[in-house]
């Protein structure tokens, strides 16, 4: 085993109160990938601040190799001083690191270098700072949070440069498939302290569950063991006895133990409120477009969503998932075509950049709308510090700033605030950014559970594959031209469909493309200069074949129009599905097979 190039030792941190850290422990070696996971307010952004030599620690032992570089992806990136993006990113290359990978990463990241830092975007910051760490290609890379504010085809990159890099890697990420994919090794931070599994981030939920019942049973044994041992203080103990005092002061410890074990923090405890029904069509939009200037956001496109429907909207940012977004929604009318809306709707909102947060305001003034200290869930009136705990805030925030919770607990309050509201139609703008596994769990139960219409944007992988009906994506997904195509199921669903249709228009454009030169050897080889009878045969039957392939998909194409046919018979839709894809592939086949024959008659004829 390699020695460790960074090592925290029984690390203690607190800011008064309860402490924040209380033993925790984190040793890095190189080549390792570890995830550092926790709840929301467990100390992880902390400890990797520690570990980057930003915040130093009350008590522990902290140990850097003298040779190993370190960088840190800051959540607020300091640009003072720098005129460019460019500048600012090559500001933290080292003697003898290559500026080139300045430019290769900024290009990756959406960026020309030549943007003026003062005019940023938080995402655009974000992007700016993970240049600037992973340029120098340092020993030890420390990354927060990494994903927020990046499209899933940045997301899909960033995974294969961690993948190859040779930095060792420390990283905090709400994005499950993104830990799954580059985690080798997982440290867990409960309750101040830390617990280490060598393994990648797919093995974490199975082995926490396993810990924490664990626990529960060695908890339930103390307490039989103090049982046993108070019957004996009552009973076995008498007035002409001594006393045992090594036995009484063991009770005493155990009694000591038993009350100060501090359980795992709760999980968001809260279920949507009611609303009444909305009627059965939601939205429909029939040949809508947008422009702005020259540029197409949305060519003709039409959909019919339905109450129970779960659509999800995916694709790189500056696609125009947003504009799309808000013209189905009423908020931005089409340069064309026609939006209805449903009947009995009462939407609620979550906005991916919080702009309904005043950084000013209460916990309690927020939820409650500023009605003193009470609000209507479900019909109940509840007080608002009650209510605060179902979402994990402690009584004592309740006059608490809301500039002083952090990314997590500002999603966990708006979330807070959407679900006591009653609502039938929930449009979520990246919903999962900032939330713990806990939550993010929590919420996917209610999303897929919600009785109501859901639609969402995101770029979390799993939270789409587990939460959507069907996914609207661009159809060109590189350089998004305006046209969006909805599909059937999640992410991954709409990855294989889209990968099926790029096979089959490849293999098009290779019989389209195919030279001559292939034809005429093979007149050449022939030995009679004339097709044979097997040839010709096929030559004259294919055309008859092919227009009965057609036939047969133009059939099946007609039964998956019905925008119904998804939600009603899911089973018979992919079905259908599936035999267009063989009957597209053997259409394709006798399209080139035909192309190839007759191309050699007209070689043989001169």
């Amino acid at each position: 085993m390699a020695p460790p190039i960074l090592k925290l030792d029984d690390i203690f941190l607190s800011f008064g109160g309860a402490p924040l850290l209380a033993g925790a422990s984190l040793q890095i070696e190189p080549g390792d990938k570890i995830c550092l996971v926790g709840r929301n307010g467990s100390g992880k952004s902390t400890l990797l601040k520690i570990a980057a030599g930003l915040v130093e620690a009350q008590s522990g032992e902290v140990f850097r190799h003298p040779s190993s570089t370190v960088r840190y992806l800051e959540q607020s990136p300091d640009f003072a001083g720098f005129s460019t993006v460019q500048a600012y990113a090559e500001a933290g290359l080292g003697p003898g690191d290559d500026p080139y990978r300045v430019t290769y990463l900024l290009s990756h990241l959406g960026l020309t270098g030549e943007e003026n830092p003062s005019n940023l975007s938080g995402g655009e910051s974000r992007r700016a700072a993970l240049a600037r760490v992973l340029a120098p290609e340092p020993d030890i890379l420390l990354l927060d949070e990494p994903t927020n504010h990046l499209d899933l085809p940045t997301i899909e990159w960033l995974e294969g440069e961690l993948q190859k890099s040779r930095s060792a890697l420390v990283l905090i990420s709400h994005d499950r498939r993104f830990l799954e994919k580059v985690s080798t090794a997982t440290v867990w931070l409960d309750r101040g302290t830390s617990r280490r599994l060598d393994r990648g981030f797919a093995h974490f939920e199975a082995w926490r569950d396993q810990v924490l019942e664990a626990e529960e049973l060695e908890q339930h044994k103390l307490g039989k063991a103090i049982e046993r041992e108070e019957h004996w203080l009552r009973y076995g103990v008498t007035a002409r006895r001594k006393r045992n005092m090594r036995r009484l002061g063991e009770l005493q410890t155990m009694r000591s133990q038993y009350r100060s074990h501090k359980g795992p923090q709760g999980t968001v405890q809260a279920t949507l409120s009611d609303a009444q029904e909305s009627g059965k069509l939601v939205i429909e939009a029939d040949k809508i477009t947008k422009s702005f200037g020259e540029r197409a956001i949305v060519t003709p496109f039409s959909i019919r969503v339905h109450r129970g429907d779960c659509i999800g909207l995916v694709g790189p940012n500056g696609a125009g998932k947003t504009t799309l977004l808000k013209m189905l929604t009423g908020q931005l009318s089409p340069d064309s075509g026609t939006i209805k809306l449903g009947t009995n709707l009462e939407v609620a909102t979550l906005d991916q950049k919080r702009e309904d947060l005043d950084p000013e305001d209460t916990l309690a003034n927020y939820l409650t709308d500023g009605r003193g200290e009470n609000l209507i869930v479900n019909g109940e009136q509840r007080h608002v510090t009650g209510y605060m705990k179902e979402f994990l805030f402690q009584p004592e925030q309740a006059r608490t700033p809301i500039r002083s919770l952090s990314g997590g607990e500002r999603a966990r309050l708006m979330l807070a605030r959407i679900l006591s509201r009653p609502a039938n139609l929930l449009i979520l703008d990246e919903p999962t950014n900032d939330l713990d596994i806990e939550t993010l769990d929590l919420l996917q139960e209610m999303v897929a559970g919600f009785p109501g219409t859901v639609i969402l944007v995101s770029h979390d992988r799993d939270f789409l594959d587990r939460t959507v009906t069907s996914t609207i994506a661009p159809a060109v997904p590189d350089a998004p031209d305006g046209r969006w195509i909805e599909y059937a199921g999640g992410y991954s669903d709409m990855l294989a469909q889209r990968k099926g249709a790029l096979e089959e228009r490849k293999r098009a454009e290779k019989a389209a493309e195919r030279p001559k030169t292939q034809v005429t050897a093979a007149a050449a080889g022939s030995a009679r200069g004339k097709l044979s009878f097997k040839q010709k045969f096929a030559l004259e039957n294919l055309p008859k074949e092919m227009a009965k392939a057609e036939a047969e998909i133009a059939k099946r194409e007609q039964v998956m129009a019905d925008p119904n046919l998804f939600t009603r018979d899911p089973a018979a839709f992919n079905r259908l599905a599936a035999e267009m894809e063989k009957l597209r592939a053997g259409l394709t086949a006798m399209e080139e097979e035909w192309l190839e024959l007759e191309m050699l008659r007209e070689v043989l004829e001169g």
